[in-house]
């Protein structure tokens, strides 16, 4: 039963967003000026395949015949709704009293959450407008992230973080993308301290190098482990499990059932 209030399709709906790929290359607009020019949108989502992303062996999960229709949420426009716009305003401002006019590439709203998409150039000094700024104050950084959307994606790695204000009891996220030959960053550690092991994990899950890092150095994986295990072209199953003398290969090398 559709909600009647509702107004943002479901992803895979008729007029979701997977149906909108070619749209959003107009300039998102606060206040009285413009983000950015024209340019094309960030790509942040991607078709999938069965249960796992596995091609080429037998899939033993009875999701082989899954398909989802990738969820790629759009760039917003004002109003983006309620505090949104304080904080689109109150950032942009900002920003350009930095003389800083391209930190901001892309603004979108979905689920609920406004997610600022930030060029790595300019990483630093919009989490320092963010902290510090009387109308923004977002204290901590709670959480930082990586994604990688597969190889056929450009920018295919994400940087995201989740920044809380609890003078204002508000929310929000940014993002960066970066390509996997150059996925150079600069940290924030110098701004929110709390992101140091956490752009640690980043690094060793996913290969994003965070430059200007106290000590960047895998936290998971031992120092001289190759590869990055999180990113969509690192070997489903990784290493042969031993078990009680018997060898256990990993689930992309198993036979299939069917």
């Amino acid at each position: 039963m559709t909600d009647s209030k509702q107004t943002t399709p479901d992803p895979g709906e008729k007029g979701s967003s997977a149906e909108r790929a070619g749209e959003g290359l107009e300039p998102v607009r606060a206040g009285a000026g413009a983000i950015a020019e024209p340019r094309e949108p960030i790509v942040a989502g991607r078709a999938r395949q069965g249960m796992f992303g596995v091609r080429g062996s037998g899939d033993t999960s009875g999701y082989g015949g899954l398909r989802l229709p990738p969820h790629v949420p759009q760039a917003a426009e004002r109003p983006y709704g309620g505090w949104f716009d304080d904080v689109a305003d109150a950032l942009l401002d900002s920003l350009r009293d930095k003389g800083i006019d391209s930190a901001i590439q892309q603004i979108t709203v979905d689920r609920g959450e406004i997610t600022f998409y930030v060029d790595r150039e300019h990483l630093v000094q919009t989490c320092s407008s963010l902290r510090d700024d009387p109308a923004l104050r977002f204290e901590l950084c709670s959480s930082v992230s990586g994604v990688d959307y597969g190889p056929e994606v450009p920018q295919r790695l994400h940087s995201v973080y989740h920044l809380t204000s609890m003078t204002f009891r508000r929310r929000i996220r940014l993002e960066v993308a970066v390509d996997a030959e150059d996925p150079h960053l600069p940290s924030v550690v110098s701004v929110y301290p709390t992101a140091d092991f956490q752009e640690r994990e980043a690094w060793d899950m996913f290969g994003l190098i965070y430059d200007g890092h106290p000590a960047l150095t895998r936290i998971l994986m031992p120092d001289d482990w190759d590869g990055h295990p999180q990113r969509k072209d690192y070997p489903l199953g990784g290493i042969p499990v031993e078990y009680k003398g018997a060898e256990i290969p990993p689930p992309d090398q198993r036979r299939a059932y069917s």
